[in-house]
C-alpha cells in the first residue's frame, strides 16, 4: 500500500501556559502515530494574529504536522479528537503533492 503525504496545521489557545501546550503537541502526536501515521516534523509555526476573532481569542499559536499515512484513520481520529478539544481553535488537513 502506497503512503501519503499530508500536513495538519492547527491554532492552540495562546492562553495556554508552556507545559500545558507541550503536553497537548505530544497528546496529539501520539494520537496520530498510535494511528498507523508516521510524523516526518512537528513544530511550532508562530503566534499569529487572526484577522477575524475565534473563540474570543483575537490570536493564537500555530502548529504543523507533517506526516506519512497508508489510510485516513490517523487523520480521521485527529479530526474528531481536535473538534471536541477546548485548547484547539481550529484545525487544517491536507494532502501534500511533494
Amino acid at each position: 500500500m502506497e503512503t501519503t503525504k499530508y500536513e495538519i496545521t492547527y491554532i492552540i489557545r495562546p492562553d495556554l501556559d508552556d507545559a500545558a501546550k507541550t503536553a497537548l503537541v505530544e497528546r496529539f502526536d501520539k494520537i496520530v502515530t498510535d494511528n498507523g501515521a508516521e510524523i516526518i516534523s512537528s513544530k511550532d509555526w508562530s503566534k499569529r494574529r487572526f484577522a477575524y476573532e475565534i473563540g474570543g481569542y483575537n490570536e493564537g499559536i500555530y502548529h504543523v504536522i507533517t506526516l506519512n499515512a497508508n489510510d485516513d484513520t490517523a487523520l480521521n481520529e485527529f479530526d474528531r479528537l481536535s473538534k471536541i478539544n477546548n485548547d484547539i481553535l481550529r484545525h487544517m488537513i491536507v494532502k501534500r503533492e511533494d
